[in-house]
Parts: C-alpha cells; sequence; structure tokens
C-alpha cells in the first residue's frame, strides 16, 4: 500500500505534469475498493454520494466533521489511489476550518476541498445555493494553508458564485482564492462552453470541472476538456447513480416474483466480489493459523 506522502506526491505531480487526470467519484467501502482496483489515478471522495449511503439524508449541510472525517480515513486506508475529499464549508468558523484540515490530513486526505457557500451548504447543480463574501472565504484559506502541516496535502477551493452571481465574478473568486494560497480552483456549474474555455484559460493553478449527468454543465469528452484548459475532471454522480439503477432492476425483479433468474447481466460475479473485498487473505489466514 502506498505512503500517504506518496499519493500526495503523486497527485501533486500529476495534476502539474500537463496529463489529464479523471477521478471516478466514491461514496462507500465497496465503489472505493472497485475504482481503486480498476487503477484509477485518483479519486473523489462525493459528498452527496457519501451522506447519501452512510446517513440516507441529501447533502444539505446535515452532515457533521465527525460522520465525513470517519469515511475519509476509512477511504484513504483501503485505496492506492490518492483521494480528493469534499470538506463542505469547514463545517464552521475558522477554528472549525483549521480543525477540519488537520483532521483531513491525519485521516489520509491527498487534498481537502472546501467551498464557499453559506452555512448550512447545498449541494451543487441545486438551486438555492448562497454565498459568503469572498473576502471571507480568503480567510478561510489562509487558515487552511496555515492549520496544513508539511505533508503536501492539496486545499482545493470551490466557489458557488457563479449561479447566482455570474462568471465574472466567480473568475474573480478563483483568483483571489488561488493568491490566498489554494493549490487547485474548482468553479462550480459552469453552463456552457464559452463559460467552461473562460474558466479554463484564467488561472496559473490547475482547475478541475465537475462533471455531474444531468447537471448544469455540459458534458464534454475527457479530451475537450483538457483542450478547455482544465487539469482534472471528477465525476461524482456517475457510480451511485449506477448503483442504483442496477439495483432498482434487481430489488424490481425480486419484488415481482421473479427471482434474480433473469437479471444476472446485472451481478458483479460474486467471486470477484470476494476477492474485492479482501476473503483470499482471510482465507490463507485461516489456512496457516488452522490447528
Amino acid at each position: 500500500m502506498r505512503s500517504t506522502t506518496e499519493k500526495r506526491r503523486l497527485l501533486r505531480e500529476k495534476l502539474h505534469s500537463g496529463q489529464f487526470l479523471s477521478a471516478p467519484g466514491i461514496f462507500d467501502m465497496i465503489s472505493a475498493r472497485l475504482a481503486d482496483s480498476m487503477g484509477a489515478e485518483a479519486l473523489y471522495m462525493t459528498g452527496y454520494g457519501t451522506v447519501a449511503s452512510y446517513l440516507g439524508e441529501p447533502d444539505a449541510g446535515l452532515a457533521s466533521y465527525s460522520d465525513m472525517v470517519n469515511r475519509v480515513a476509512a477511504f484513504c486506508r483501503a485505496t492506492q489511489a490518492p483521494i480528493i475529499c469534499d470538506a463542505d464549508t469547514g463545517y464552521g468558523g475558522l477554528l472549525n476550518v483549521a480543525h477540519t484540515v488537520r483532521g483531513y490530513e491525519a485521516a489520509g486526505a491527498a487534498a481537502i476541498q472546501l467551498e464557499d457557500q453559506e452555512f448550512p451548504k447545498k449541494c451543487g447543480h441545486t438551486p438555492g445555493r448562497r454565498v459568503i463574501p469572498a473576502a471571507d472565504m480568503v480567510r478561510k484559506l489562509k487558515v487552511a494553508v496555515e492549520a496544513r502541516g508539511d505533508s503536501g496535502m492539496l486545499i482545493v477551493a470551490r466557489t458557488d458564485s457563479l449561479s447566482g452571481l455570474g462568471v465574472d465574478e466567480a473568475i474573480e473568486r478563483g483568483r483571489r482564492y488561488a493568491e490566498a494560497g489554494a493549490d487547485v480552483l474548482f468553479i462550480e456549474s459552469p453552463e456552457n462552453v464559452e463559460q467552461l474555455q473562460r474558466i479554463g484559460q484564467s488561472f496559473d493553478v490547475p482547475v478541475l470541472v465537475n462533471v455531474v449527468e444531468g447537471g448544469r454543465t455540459p458534458q464534454l469528452s475527457p479530451q475537450e476538456f483538457h483542450k478547455l484548459g482544465f487539469a482534472l475532471a471528477i465525476y461524482p454522480t456517475a457510480g451511485f447513480l449506477a448503483m442504483t439503477q442496477a439495483l432498482r432492476g434487481v430489488y424490481g425483479a425480486i419484488g415481482q416474483g421473479r427471482g434474480t433468474l433473469d437479471v444476472q447481466d446485472a451481478l458483479y460475479p460474486f467471486s470477484q466480489m470476494c476477492e474485492l473485498m479482501g476473503f483470499p487473505a482471510v482465507w490463507e489466514f485461516d489456512r496457516q493459523h488452522a490447528e
């Protein structure tokens, strides 16, 4: 297993190498293990999916720091790939932000994402998001940089200002957040290719694009995003949308009295599931220690 230091170094190097990264969203331990086993070079811990799977609640500021840092630690222990971890607004004021950064760092995050929404936050690509003054977010980011140790954990600054205040304001906030020490910028919810192009070409630090199937941002290929100036695409919703669709089909068949005979193609092989979850190591341990 890679060390936390190595994971952070790899993510930083890849973001500055000119290579485009695509990070699938993970939301529980099965999705984390599966994405990691398929060779993902980076993973994204989605707030929406993690809150939904862990608490069964909407991503609307209901999850606490304790809820989320618990998930960060579990995901990071189980994976080789570096993980970008959603930390919402930092779960409070400036002291909370410092505490959150130190906690996520200790839990193994390769990058921590902080956003400029008012508390309680709302999920991106949904209506009614309101942002705090840019100066307040700058203070948060300066505290985050100060609280971070020498580990190399990246700070991702997200602004949700575009939907309500326009692309010019979002870009200006991005510039101020980079000056405050953000390593990566995340301008949420651009609504057309022209906005994407302006955002992708406006900054000297890496910029990510949030690809939400059915959301506000146009669905482009990784190659197209790269040409527009982005360094990274995150796909937070794809995994849990695919899972929910598959479960609906399988549970529907069971509920209709058909069993699972006609939905076998929707099922991951049980033998491979055992391998994914680490059972071979358990069986080998049992063999070694059998009386």
